[in-house]
């Protein structure tokens, strides 16, 4: 109020009361200039003044108002995200009810949508890879069996103990031993191969195409390390995918339920050609294996990819 009282006088040359007829014109327009910043008038007339430019105040309270705006974005962001756990949580009335997407974060931050078909499916294949083989369950001996009658349908089948499953590529007498870390769906990815792509099973198994190396890679246990290889790559033990490969993958199984396994037949396919481009050996074995997963991980990449059909290695399973 002091303030603007004193600006009242001083604009009208009455300091004391009266009018100052001795003011000239120039100390008018002086005192004319907008008064800024947080002024107080004392007796030395300066305290408390703001002796910036008005460019410069005006800079200070854009930066301001941009760290609040900031603030308040990020702030929201974390209500939405918030908001969003809330109603997809497993927990949640609403998340069981509406058939709303699922919301997950790849490792480079970016935002991967599942559909309920997706989530589904993905569900499904995990509880796959957490079935282990075990040779005592009936319903494993008989998928060995199967597999048996697919790569040799005109021979009787061996009993479970015998050395003519290493015919087939298996390491000794007794398939089980060989699963490991593979479980029973690399056993599954086998039955699969031959049922689906069975002159591409047998072209493999019976290393048919190409000039073979004397000490070849052992086709049933190559097929256990190429599901293992598979897993790792998609990230499919994980929460969430770490890996483009393992995004993309998920879009995949939005469009393909047997995304994983058509995906197998793909990368079986293709660790042959690798195998024969590199005239490689038993001991190369785990480098062909790495550059396989690599060539995948690049054709998974490529844009215009929306099924395993699309990979340009797909194609090998058709010649």
């Amino acid at each position: 109020m002091a303030t603007r009282t004193l600006r009242r006088r001083l604009r009208h040359g009455d300091v004391d009361g009266g009018r100052n007829e001795h003011m000239d014109e120039s100390g008018l327009d002086a005192l004319n200039e907008p008064l800024l910043g947080n002024y107080s008038y004392d007796e030395d007339h300066s305290e408390g003044y703001d002796h910036r430019s008005h460019e410069d105040i005006w800079d200070d309270k854009k930066k301001e108002q941009l760290h609040w705006t900031y603030l308040f974005s990020n702030l929201i962001a974390q209500w939405a995200q918030w908001l969003v756990n809330i109603l997809l949580g497993s927990g949640s009335i609403i998340g069981r009810f509406l058939p709303l997407p699922s919301i997950i974060q790849n490792g480079q931050g970016n935002p991967i949508c599942l559909s309920p078909l997706q989530e589904e499916r993905l569900r499904y294949l995990r509880q796959r890879l957490e079935v282990p083989f075990d040779g005592s369950r009936v319903e494993h001996q008989d998928a060995l069996k199967q597999l048996w009658r697919m790569a040799y349908p005109n021979q009787e089948i061996p009993p479970l103990k015998s050395e003519l499953w290493k015919e087939m590529g298996w390491q000794g007498s007794d398939p089980s031993t060989d699963f490991r870390g593979g479980g029973f769906i690399s056993l599954e990815n086998l039955i699969f191969f031959a049922n689906n792509y069975p002159d591409s099973f047998q072209m493999l198994l019976k290393k048919q195409e190409g000039k073979r190396a004397e000490w070849e890679y052992p086709f049933a246990v190559a097929g256990i390390n190429i599901s293992f290889m598979l897993i790792q790559m998609l990230d499919l033990q994980s929460g969430m995918p770490t890996s483009k490969a393992g995004a993309r993958f998920l879009e995949l199984l939005g469009e393909d339920e047997k995304a994983f396994d058509n995906l197998y037949c793909v990368a079986f396919r293709m660790l042959d050609a690798q195998w024969l481009a590199k005239r490689a050996s038993y001991m190369e074995f785990n480098e062909v294996l790495t550059s396989t997963r690599a060539q995948l991980e690049r054709e998974l990449a490529l844009e215009d990819t929306t099924s395993i059909k699309d990979l340009p290695a797909y194609n090998m399973l058709n010649q």
